[in-house]
């Protein structure tokens, strides 16, 4: 039997369910999920293997206007995951109106190297008539390879998604040993557990002023220790983040530490500190010391 493999970007606005779709593909949670805009920053490498295929899914931010350097970041990250692969999904919401965000993607992939597909999510909240309407209005923008309907959420249609982008993909190597889901680092997704958590419990009173530092990771015989430092912008969100008597860190470290475990399938200890440094967002060299280096993706 032919294996085959190859490269998939996953694009789209932010919150338009990607990182969802990722987690359902791969069965677990490596991608970090949240309600607040722009949750993803980096791009997120998922490897799915089964008997026919590897497929590399590349989970990017949400294309939007930015704000600031740490948003320029983001944007070049995303937009320049269309270039070199093998196929290119363009996430959108079923339930909303197509604007000014989605045609300027569109306008975007025509450069892409591969096929386009259309993934429209959150169709369980569409009748048929809607969703009929909505496909007639995406066909109208760009010569999609194909649209394919489905709920990320519930995993509707998932499984045939797969299947086109398999029957899509060239023979190839397995580039990643079988039991491997991602090529990041281990510091790299407790780091994004913890943001996740703070992303949480915080809403939209510290959104995206945080940077999380791995300061050091060890393991011995009782399990895996982890340091942490969470830099914000203003004393204030430091003083929002350790919370009334230490609470707001306290439920932060408890529930992160759960994903790691999780994720780690050992014991966990983590120690969390948090820091201001002054409009790091905007500064290189913080940009690059939190991992978040435009230069690195033009």
């Amino acid at each position: 039997m032919t294996f085959k493999s190859g490269f998939v970007s996953i694009v789209g606005r932010p919150n338009v369910g990607k990182s969802t779709l990722l987690n359902h593909i791969l069965k677990t949670k490596l991608a970090i999920t949240s309600s607040t805009a722009q949750t993803t920053r980096n791009t997120i490498q998922g490897i799915y293997t089964d008997d026919e295929a590897q497929i590399i899914f590349m989970d990017t931010p949400g294309i939007h206007k930015p704000q600031d350097g740490l948003g320029s970041f983001m944007n070049t990250n995303a937009l320049n995951s269309i270039y070199g692969v093998d196929i290119v999904l363009l996430i959108a919401p079923a339930d909303e109106k197509i604007g000014k965000g989605d045609r300027f993607i569109v306008n975007r992939l025509k450069e892409a190297d591969g096929p386009v597909y259309l993934i429209l999510n959150k169709i369980d909240l569409l009748s048929k008539e809607q969703l009929v309407q909505k496909l007639a209005q995406w066909k109208e923008m760009f010569d999609f390879k194909e649209i394919i309907p489905i709920s990320a959420l519930n995993g509707d249609n998932v499984e045939h998604l797969l299947e086109i982008i398999k029957s899509d993909l060239h023979e190839g190597v397995m580039y990643y040993p079988k039991d491997h889901i991602t090529d990041h680092p281990e510091r790299f997704i407790m780091a994004e557990f913890i943001r996740e958590k703070i992303l949480y419990f915080t809403h939209e009173e510290v959104p995206h002023s945080v940077a999380i530092v791995i300061e050091s990771m060890t393991e011995d015989e009782q399990g895996v220790h982890v340091m942490a430092a969470i830099v914000v912008d203003r004393p204030s969100q430091k003083a929002i983040l350790i919370g009334k008597q230490g609470s707001m860190i306290k439920k932060i470290r408890q529930n992160a530490r759960r994903e790691m475990k999780r994720f780690l399938q050992t014991p966990v200890t983590l120690e969390l500190f948090v820091k201001v440094e002054k409009n790091w967002r905007n500064k290189q060299k913080y940009l690059r010391e939190f991992g978040y280096d435009e230069n690195d993706y033009s």
